[in-house]
């Protein structure tokens, strides 16, 4: 028992010692390594007890057995940031970017009065920037951005009087901007605050920092008031970017805001006068001028009393009594018309038995009145034969015994049926989805999606002609678009001849129709509809390149009609990247049905979460679709001998400071005047793949942005 005793002793005796040996700067750093709960890479495996001092840790830096440097990014650490840092009273280098950081600053951490450089992008960390910052008498790089911080920025930041680098873009920060803030911290090179929710006006001593170098970015804010025009006294090569703020009033001209492109001021609707196309009003203050407020049908700028006479006490008698005549003479003309399409433009229909006899239609002479068909505001009838071709559209001039004795031509197979091209013998061509063999019964069911499907009329989505339906059958009947669809005009496809590439003003003329037609289904149709799938295969050109939203509600009507679209997922899910993006199949899986296709590349992270789309996966997708149609590449890129999704490695680019030639597209060097407009178009990408669906602007924003951006090039 004694023995036992004595071996216990000299066992602690033996650990006092070993803890004993590591030195007081080790002992710092070691609640770090305890504040972290996960290391997959195992980067903080050699920090332990056992050393005298730290200085052989990874990620560590000593100078004279002190701690200057703590940089240990991109390595998936996870965890949060402990106080004990600022008791390094040497530190002068924080680098933990790239990594899975929560919670907030610690007070405590900017006790390291030595600090230069303190870098945390691409973490979660929230909460707000403590006041302390302000004792960070040498601070020279503050990079917070890509985080989770909130809140306004404490006026101690402009005691930083040696910052060179101050980069917060893609927060959750509001308020002003500190007074002092360009008359203080005059060391700038480098300022960016793009992405957060900072208000009020711009401050006017920012024109103070004549050391800023590359682009002010201060876009995507709420900046509100006029441009300063000691914005203009910035050094010349500056570039000021104040797009999609709430700015107003004339764009002044002097100095580096002179011989600007309109794209340093889209998305602020308020302003006016040069580079713009909005003429400011003799008295313009940019609050009340007419650009402040988009045109749309029956909208008003706020104060216009329409309707209303000059003197505003409202209608005259007169003008009532006419209002009143005029209804009712309406009304009876209604009528008439009425009257006379059912009494002779109405004939009982008819068609031929496969003997030439002709039949009346359901055998009860049932009048099908052709004043009014299937597309204007009524719904289909009810009566509607399961076994009959069922128009959609006044332009329908052909049978079911036409569409069946056309030639025919696979396009492309899904798990949503096969797509043919059908020629009719008077040459109209059409493309017919076969939805499956299914054995449902769910008619009425199909018929009412089918209608409401039916019912949206617009030049960027493509029309759904007219339906079939049988126990055996269903066929969806579009129009047939002759240059195929997007992904091949940017990629082209194996077994093409040749293939000539989009020109700029092309690929620009689609992004606009491909974004009208999204908000025709965000806003617009009945439903308020939400794609759920968008991509490239499945957005078609006609015979002016003119682009066509497809395959929208494919997955409800598969489900209906019996088919099993969740058959093609699961082949989709198992192939590998590349093999995917070869495929120019469209619509493997639709919006009802969006978790089983989450294997593509074009659908928002919340997807992996959410069963419900919402209109943000489609800005998500748009995104991504400007990504491929700017870089000319798919959505898997070869980057040395591995792969990444392209999301990841525009990213990449952007953090690695890649010049703007490394990015584009290779085919678009010859529009490289309209540079301006690619680099607009690659901010607007940017927005829309946001992680959080919140900060993702909507599909007006980006429709009125790049129309305009449009308009400007002509």
């Amino acid at each position: 028992m004694l023995a036992l005793i004595l071996f216990i002793l000299v066992l602690s005796n033996s650990q006092s010692a070993r803890v004993g040996s590591l030195n007081d700067e080790g002992f710092a750093l070691l609640p770090f390594k305890q504040s972290i709960r996960e290391d997959p890479e195992g980067s903080l495996n050699n920090w332990n007890y056992s050393d005298e001092n730290p200085c052989s840790w990874n990620g560590v830096t000593c100078k004279e057995q002190r701690v200057v440097s703590v940089s240990i990014p991109k390595k998936k650490l996870s965890g949060f940031l402990s106080p004990s840092l600022g008791s390094l009273s040497e530190l002068r280098h924080v680098n933990l970017r790239n990594n899975k950081f929560f919670g907030s600053l610690p007070v405590e951490l900017f006790g390291a009065l030595g600090l230069q450089s303190l870098v945390l992008y691409g973490n979660s960390l929230s909460g707000s920037i403590p006041s302390e910052i302000g004792k960070l008498k040498y601070l020279q790089n503050l990079d917070l951005s890509q985080n989770l911080f909130n809140g306004s920025i404490p006026t101690s930041l402009i005691q930083c009087k040696r910052l060179r680098t101050l980069d917060l873009q893609q927060n959750n920060f509001t308020g002003s901007l500190p007074d002092g803030f360009g008359a203080n911290l005059v060391s700038l090179e480098k300022l960016d605050l793009s992405f957060n929710k900072f208000g009020g006006p711009i401050p006017n001593d920012l024109g103070n920092l004549s050391n800023l170098q590359g682009t002010v970015d201060l876009s995507h804010n709420l900046f509100s008031g006029s441009i300063p025009a000691s914005l203009g006294d910035l050094p010349e090569k500056v570039y000021i970017d104040l797009t999609y703020n709430n700015l107003s009033g004339p764009i002044p001209q002097n100095g580096a805001l002179m011989n600007r492109g309109p794209t340093a001021f889209i998305g602020n609707l308020g302003l006016c006068g040069p580079p713009l196309k909005n003429p400011c009003s003799p008295d313009s203050t940019g609050v009340n001028s007419p650009s402040s407020y988009p045109f749309l049908p029956s909208n008003y700028p706020p104060g216009d009393n329409t309707g209303k006479s000059r003197n505003g006490s409202g209608l005259s008698k007169t003008a009532i009594v006419a209002i009143v005549v005029s209804d009712v003479v309406g009304i009876c003309l209604i009528g008439l018309l009425f009257s006379y399409c059912y009494l002779r433009v109405c004939p009982r229909s008819k068609r031929k038995d496969e003997n030439g006899y002709g039949f009346e239609k359901g055998g009860k002479g049932r009048r099908v009145c052709l004043c009014f068909r299937k597309d204007e505001s009524e719904t289909l009838s009810e009566n509607v034969e399961q076994y009959d071709l069922v128009p959609l559209d006044t332009q329908v001039a052909f049978d079911l015994d036409e569409l069946l004795k056309a030639s025919a031509f696979v396009l492309g197979k899904s798990g949503i049926g096969i797509v043919y091209k059908v020629v009719l013998e008077d040459g109209l061509t059409l493309a017919v989805r076969r939805l499956g063999e299914g054995g449902s019964q769910r008619f009425k069911e199909f018929q009412t999606e089918v209608e409401a499907i039916g019912k949206l009329k617009h030049p960027n989505v493509v029309t759904l002609r007219a339906y079939y339906w049988s126990v055996d059958e269903k066929l969806l009947i579009y129009d047939y678009m002759s240059n195929g669809n997007l992904a091949t005009a940017i990629h082209g496809k194996a077994g093409m001849v040749s293939f000539t590439p989009l020109p700029w003003f092309v690929r620009l003329q689609i992004m606009k129709g491909v974004a009208k037609g999204l908000v025709y289904l965000h806003e617009y149709s009945p439903k308020k509809y939400v794609h759920g799938d968008l991509k490239p295969s499945n957005i078609l050109l006609g015979a002016n390149m003119e682009p066509k939203i497809s395959d929208f509600g494919l997955g409800r009507l598969a489900n209906i009609a019996g088919g099993s679209p969740t058959l093609q997922s699961s082949r989709v899910a198992s192939e590998k990247p590349h093999q995917r993006q070869q495929s120019n199949v469209s619509s493997e899986v639709a919006a009802v049905n969006p978790v089983a296709n989450l294997g593509s590349y074009y659908h928002a992270p919340e997807a992996l979460k959410m069963v419900k789309p919402s209109q943000k996966w489609d800005v998500y997708s748009f995104g991504v679709i400007l990504l491929e149609m700017i870089t000319g590449r798919a959505t898997i890129v070869q980057v040395g001998t591995s792969e990444m999704d392209l999301v990841s490695w525009i990213q990449l680019c952007i953090e690695e400071k890649k010049p703007l030639g490394d990015v584009l597209d290779p085919y678009l060097v010859e529009d490289v005047d309209k540079e301006e407009e690619m680099i607009a178009v690659l901010k607007i990408a940017m927005a829309c793949i946001q992680t959080s669906p919140e900060r993702r602007p909507t599909m007006r924003h980006i429709s009125d942005v790049l129309e305009r951006l449009a308009v400007s090039s002509d």
